[in-house]
């Protein structure tokens, strides 16, 4: 007798041991749990730690709770101004309601990454190309919108979306490189045409002053043979102006012309051979 009530109590407790290993669940800090009763979803969700269900006939599904980082396959596309590109991004989201994604979408991650590459197309389609490579922002927000408003009744929410790169063609590689370079070399040739134009007037000014003294233009052309002779060039080309020339030319035109000595001996002797030629005539 005795031993029949040990051996069933063996059973019983064996039976015990092997009910709870059924029916215990451990679920993670991270995770919450769905329970379907017979296949009929139980409002209360197992939160983190230790859990008991009813073996075979409970199931519990483990939800995800954590950010997930999802990349975007890269799209093809038209802009709206007709250029082909090429389009990639990255989706970051979350659970926030455990029981809505496991009930309303089969595999809410897979609903989400198709859900994402679809407004993608729609963006590229919608924006120009200045805008994808200049106004990301804007698109950013615009396609995080479009991806939410579905994704809220799945449970799920869109924290951020972030478009990674934009490839091009190369021939639009080289004529946007072309159109670089010819805005820059527009604005180098203004750059330099605006300083000419400065340049011109402090060489105005600078005339002005000289031509109300002309020995300064004198000490100017001194002072340029002395910077060109620090060179220690072998040849020296040195300008003369004109003004210089024109200068020396009224200087001489001022001094007194010097009396020539063989025209001053053949007028002297003009009077006496003409005296001479008068006596002997006579």
């Amino acid at each position: 007798m005795v031993e029949e009530l040990v051996a069933a109590g063996v059973a019983v407790g064996a039976a015990g041991a092997v009910y709870v290993l059924a029916a215990a669940r451990v679920v993670k800090q991270y995770e919450r749990g769905v329970v379907l009763r017979l296949g009929k979803l139980q409002r209360a969700v197992r939160g983190p730690g230790f859990t008991m269900i009813v073996p075979f006939v409970d199931r519990l599904r483990k939800v995800n709770m954590q950010i997930v980082t999802m990349p975007v396959p890269a799209q093809d596309g038209i802009t709206r101004d007709n250029v082909t590109v090429r389009v990639d991004a990255v989706i970051y989201f979350k659970v926030i309601d455990a029981a809505e994604a496991v009930v309303q979408v089969e595999d809410y991650r897979f609903a989400v990454s198709q859900m994402a590459q679809t407004s993608l197309r729609s963006i590229i389609g919608k924006s120009d190309l200045d805008d994808l490579l200049s106004n990301r922002e804007k698109l950013n927000q615009g396609l995080e919108l479009m991806i939410d408003s579905p994704a809220v009744g799945w449970g799920v929410q869109i924290d951020r979306v972030e478009i990674k790169d934009v490839s091009l063609p190369e021939t639009m590689k080289r004529s946007m490189a072309r159109q670089a370079e010819a805005d820059r070399e527009r604005r180098a040739r203004v750059i330099n045409a605006d300083a000419e134009l400065q340049a011109s007037k402090k060489l105005a000014e600078a005339a002005h002053e000289m031509s109300e003294e002309p020995a300064a233009l004198q000490l100017r052309l001194l002072q340029t043979v002395v910077a060109v002779a620090a060179e220690k060039n072998s040849t020296l080309v040195l300008p003369f102006p004109v003004e210089l020339l024109r200068f020396l030319e009224r200087a001489q035109q001022g001094l007194p012309q010097p009396p020539d000595s063989g025209t001053g001996r053949a007028e002297a002797g003009d009077p006496g051979r003409s005296e001479g030629t008068r006596t002997g005539q006579d």
